[in-house]
């Protein structure tokens, strides 16, 4: 188990720093001039190349990436180009309320998926079956904007039980800013429930086909202990993989769920970058999704190991 660790930690480290590389390249040939972007169309060429040199703009590719690599894992990510803030605070802030609306959005969407699909998966070409799988499907089909709008149709204006926009001031607390994360929460829910749900209702299939529930039946054991304590069990492993890797995507993913809603989270601040194209920001964002993504799948990998030891035995 612990080669196995060392294994994945060293794919962790190999995939961000591919990762970096291609970042910083992507960004670097971005059409439009930093030492413009920072001055202004007004500015003069002097001043431009005065600016460029004290940038290390006229530095070696190679030299710039250390730099900026250096910079950010000791946490010196820089100062916006557009509003003149400190990038690694600006960024955080943003994080911590993306992680309030993922852990929001898993504690209603997994035990909902995980239900439908037990009980999909128990009553098999059933019309039970067949209900919830079309039902999902075409849920999840819908496109996030959409969804997102019919449940600020229904709760906000027609029932007025939830406030239309999740904008959370600084500084609030989780109790405080739930009321606004539902409705984000629900949107990202509907996207996810149709996978694991289906994830869910293919794994209590399959184990009920097995040998060993045969034979657990055929000594007497009442069918439901069999599907609680064995069946389940072992379904629902893909399931907790799949589950923390959606934690990371729910992170830096929801760039549409959170403009509809105005949310303040990592996926605004990327369109806001992106639409003043604040490099530094746009970089620090992506970096930071892709250490949270690819941390997530550390987690769901480790996971599977540890539940499915054949697997960190490299069997």
């Amino acid at each position: 188990m612990a080669l196995y660790v060392l294994r994945r930690l060293g794919f962790l480290v190999l995939t961000l720093l591919i990762t970096s590389i291609i970042v910083f390249l992507v960004t670097r040939w971005l059409p439009g001039d930093v030492a413009r972007v920072i001055l202004g169309r007004e500015a003069g060429e002097e001043a431009l190349e005065a600016l460029r040199e004290e940038l290390g703009l006229n530095d070696p590719l190679y030299v710039q990436y250390g730099r900026w690599l250096r910079d950010f894992v000791v946490g010196d990510w820089g100062d916006s180009f557009s509003t003149g803030s400190r990038i690694r605070p600006l960024v955080m802030g943003r994080v911590r309320n993306s992680l309030r609306l993922a852990l929001m959005t898993l504690l209603i969407s997994v035990p909902l998926a995980v239900a439908l699909g037990v009980i999909a998966g128990l009553n098999e070409d059933t019309w039970i079956d067949n209900l919830i799988s079309v039902t999902s499907l075409s849920v999840v089909g819908l496109p996030e904007f959409v969804t997102a709008l019919i449940l600020i149709q229904i709760f906000a204006f027609g029932l007025d039980l939830l406030p239309a926009s999740s904008s959370v001031p600084p500084d609030v607390s989780f109790i405080e800013a739930l009321p606004k994360l539902i409705l984000p929460a629900l949107t990202a829910t509907l996207v996810l429930l149709a996978y694991v749900a289906r994830l869910t209702r293919a794994g209590v299939i399959e184990e009920l086909e097995k040998s060993y529930v045969r034979t657990a039946t055929l000594k007497g054991l009442p069918y439901r202990t069999v599907v609680f304590k064995h069946v389940l069990r072992n379904a629902l492993m893909p399931t907790i993989t799949v589950v923390a890797i959606s934690f990371g995507w729910l992170i830096s993913g929801l760039v549409v769920v959170e403009n509809v809603y105005n949310y303040p989270g990592l996926g605004r601040l990327l369109v806001f970058a992106i639409d003043r194209n604040d490099l530094p920001v746009i970089q620090a964002v992506i970096m930071v999704t892709v250490v949270g993504f690819a941390s997530a799948n550390l987690v769901a990998d480790l996971l599977y190991g540890l539940l499915n030891p054949r697997i960190s035995l490299g069997e």
